[in-house]
């Protein structure tokens, strides 16, 4: 404990015969870089271009030419876990965020909002010379505990930002966001031509002008998480246009073509198959010439929303250069999950139903005709069809909330000058998000601490990923990761992947007098087995041929799901086009 200001200085009767002493504050060590963490919500594995896509991302690109991308890197399947494993450098479930903020089930694992038992790296940077920035997106906190009475503990300046300014809740229209700056709620700046991702990067630019015009040296945290680009999906309309005729081929066309552009540049081998459609989707040519035309626009309000969110990117990483921060800051690019089945089959201008149901195809149909215009305005929802995101995450299988590949493999790009052995490489060792806090301090020279506010630390459950910075062949250092969520299952171990998708199954009797449940029978799961060294995109079930190996990976599962709080199980959000269930659930029988 550093010494009080009364034993540093020496105390007389009066200023004649005493000596003052100034405490210098905690400093990082000279030279610390400046750390960027770059989060986007629900943007698929190749839908970057340095990832596969045809939509056009040229900040991306240039980040990842000066650094390097990761192709076996891996986040959870569903947003605020995600964020929970990114700034604590923990599992969720072992931060308290098994699922999201919004579901508070009253269980270690499922509390809904971050142990201060598992700091975030704001936290940790605080108490050693860091200043720490965050804009946009939170979903750490549960609603309710945002209003001007609190309890404020799990707003952003009480989990380790010095300043926060954006949203706290999961989405939100990007015309005419939520918003809020440190410990209140704040309006919409008076702006005829607004949009939340362009505000956000002003907010992140003026922050460190700010924090460098008051100290010309200390270091800074920065945590830049976009809405974008999670639906709705709103985007001036130019951006919507340019892309019609790039997306008028269709989802499967765009598979083909982004798994070809994929092996070209490298990231996947030579001869890497497609996986089948996943369930739900149909072939696009089962689709009339008018209805594709509604899907493409869908698709296009998207795209055009990746695109004008980089560019704004662009103009943090510009304003960065110019500062001259650029080059001693790590800076680090992912997504919280993969592509979203959140917009049903054919897509909406209302995804809001995806949590009650959607209509027929042919009546969302009807409804995206009536307004095809109107796409990407800000009285609409508006989300892709399944099919659009599965062309996302070519060329892994299904999607955000699952934890097969399409959910929980991310793009990641790392740019550290000095350090990397090959600007434009590729790394291929597993790593999971719990791994870049952990990165993070290695490189900043920053410790993980024992205590926190007077509260005792969990242990770190990440390990830094810079032994690969230098050495594109070095052996992956990690050797077991486990993944939970809603139900969905699955064990990473040493190149082997054990998954299980889980439907929940509703009670009828309890639907039909409004008392709904999850009746659930993990027992009944079917659990695949895939050797991800060979088989990257998980085509070649191998559980048959390798049943020992399959039920000792299954029982390490739930050795993994006790020690880290996922248990016990639940079923709490519903199939592609089913309710959200709320209750408590057992673990059941083994």
């Amino acid at each position: 404990m550093p010494p009080s200001d009364s034993e540093q200085a020496r105390i007389g009767r009066t200023f004649a015969d005493s000596a003052p002493a100034f405490p210098e504050p905690r400093r990082a060590r000279p030279g610390a870089p400046n750390v960027v963490y770059v989060l986007y919500d629900d943007l698929g594995f190749s839908d970057l271009g340095c990832f596969g896509s045809e939509i056009a991302t040229p900040t991306a690109d240039r980040l990842a030419a000066e650094g390097l991308r990761y192709t076996n890197f891996h986040v959870t399947p569903l947003c605020s876990p995600t964020r929970a494993c990114l700034l604590t450098g923990r599992n969720h479930h072992r931060a308290g965020m098994g699922l999201l903020p919004n579901f508070a089930m009253g269980y270690p694992g499922y509390r809904g909002e971050l142990h201060h038992s598992t700091a975030t790296l704001g936290e940790m940077a605080q108490s050693q010379g860091y200043t720490t920035l965050g804009v946009g997106k939170w979903h750490l906190t549960p609603m309710n505990q945002f209003t001007g009475a609190g309890p404020f503990d799990q707003w952003p300046l009480q989990r380790g930002f010095d300043r926060f300014y954006g949203t706290p809740d999961g989405m939100t229209n990007q015309w005419r966001p939520d918003l809020i700056e440190d410990n209140h709620w704040t309006e919409m700046p008076d702006d005829a031509d607004y949009h939340f991702t362009s505000d956000i990067v002003d907010r992140a630019i003026g922050y460190v002008h700010d924090h460098r015009n008051g100290d010309a040296e200390k270091p800074f945290f920065l945590y830049v998480a976009f809405c974008a680009p999670h639906f709705p999906h709103h985007v001036p309309k130019e951006y919507v246009d340019k892309y019609v005729l790039v997306f008028e081929k269709g989802w499967d066309a765009t598979r083909e073509d982004r798994l070809a552009r994929q092996q070209e540049l490298g990231l996947v081998d030579a001869g890497t198959p497609l996986p089948a459609r996943n369930a739900g989707v149909r072939p696009w040519s089962d689709y009339d010439p008018a209805d594709q035309a509604a899907m493409t626009r869908l698709q296009a309000a998207y795209a055009g929303m990746v695109e004008h969110t980089d560019e704004h990117l662009g103009r943090l990483v510009a304003a960065l250069e110019e500062m001259g921060e650029l080059d001693n800051t790590l800076f680090v690019l992912l997504s919280d999950n993969g592509a979203s089945q959140e917009g049903g089959e054919v897509g909406s201008m209302n995804a809001v139903k995806f949590f009650t149901g959607y209509d027929a195809p042919e009546q969302e149909l009807a409804e995206i005709h009536e307004h095809l215009d109107e796409i990407g305005t800000e009285q609409w929802v508006n989300t892709y069809s399944i099919g659009w995101a599965m062309a996302g995450n070519t060329p892994l299988k299904l999607w955000k909330q699952d934890t097969h590949g399409g959910g929980v493999r991310s793009p990641l790009i790392v740019r550290w000058p000095g350090e990397v052995a090959d600007p434009g490489g590729i790394r291929t060792q597993f790593h999971h998000a719990i791994d870049l806090t952990p990165t993070a301090l290695e490189v900043t020279g920053m410790v993980a601490p024992g205590q926190v506010k007077g509260v005792e630390q969990q242990p770190l459950d990440g390990e830094s990923l810079r032994y690969t910075f230098g050495d594109a062949g070095a052996p992956t250092r990690r050797t077991v990761q486990y993944f939970e969520m809603n139900g969905q299952r699955a064990l990473w171990q040493d190149g082997w992947k054990a998954v299980a998708h889980h439907e929940p199954m509703l009670s009828p009797v309890l639907v039909l007098t409004g008392q709904a449940e999850a009746v659930t029978d993990f027992d009944s799961d079917v659990w695949e087995l895939y050797h991800l060294d060979s088989d990257w995109n998980e085509v070649h079930d191998l559980a048959a041929e390798e049943p020992e190996r399959l039920a000792a990976m299954v029982e390490l599962w739930w050795q993994e799901a006790e020690r880290n709080d996922a248990l016990p199980l639940g079923a709490i959000i519903g199939g592609m086009n089913g309710p959200i269930i709320t209750g408590r659930y057992d673990q059941g029988p083994r």
